[in-house]
């Protein structure tokens, strides 16, 4: 999941960059809406995290802007205004959620997972693939009932693949999914990530390699049982 944080206050934009990367988020910072709008335009972003009260563009006019552009973003309003007028007038500019100051981080991830989920595609809660299961909430991933203990990345890596549905996702798309926009764009890190990945997944491999595409999850197999079944018919 790719989040920008919009925040013009310096701790506080550090530490939900912090609370989120720790979530297995990538996350862009910024302090001001015109720079808002310009990396919304040249990033993929799955959530923004936007302060009301900022310079350059006022906070509603990014979140105007927002829902008619880029209206697969979902948006979060996270401002010191917290008053039941304040809240309506947030949300009726098109901001998905609104959460006063000051929050628990626990309460602003959930709420932002859960506006990833209206956004996005109607995935499960659960993401998986055969025997692979993985919740994006408690950030617990397992294989045939076993847990597995994967980095930040790893998860994020794993979490993309998984949510492409058994599309392919290319080395780029990843690197602009699950990394942060300071990543070197000539960067081998999503091929490390995959292989690091494999190994912790164990054989049969469920990410596969797609010649000059990228990876994907590999589809479920019918079983070799029900494929002589259905050859004897």
């Amino acid at each position: 999941m790719k989040v920008l944080v919009v925040e013009d206050e310096p701790m506080l934009a550090r530490a939900l960059q912090v609370c989120l990367q720790r979530d297995s988020m990538a996350v862009d910072t910024t302090a001001d809406g015109g720079s808002a709008l310009e990396m919304l335009s040249l990033n993929d972003y799955d959530a923004m995290v936007l302060d009301r009260d900022l310079p350059v563009v006022h906070g509603d006019e990014v979140c105007r802007r927002t829902v008619h552009e880029h209206p697969q973003v979902g948006v979060l309003m996270l401002t010191a205004a917290g008053r039941l007028d304040d809240r309506v007038e947030g949300l009726r500019l098109g901001a998905d959620d609104y959460l006063a100051k000051p929050f628990e981080f626990p309460e602003l991830i959930a709420r932002l997972r859960a506006i990833s989920r209206r956004t996005g595609a109607r995935l499960p809660t659960l993401l998986g693939s055969g025997d692979l299961s993985l919740d994006p909430f408690t950030r617990q991933v397992s294989r045939s009932g076993v847990p597995l203990s994967l980095t930040n990345k790893e998860f994020a890596v794993l979490e993309q693949l998984l949510r492409a549905g058994g599309g392919v996702l290319s080395a780029e798309e990843l690197l602009a999914k699950a990394w942060d926009r300071n990543a070197d764009p000539f960067t081998n890190s999503p091929r490390v990530v995959i292989s690091t990945l494999r190994r912790k997944l164990g054989r049969p491999w469920p990410i596969e390699t797609v010649s000059g595409a990228g990876y994907r999850i590999v589809p479920e197999r019918v079983s070799c049982f029900q494929d002589d079944q259905d050859g004897a018919r």
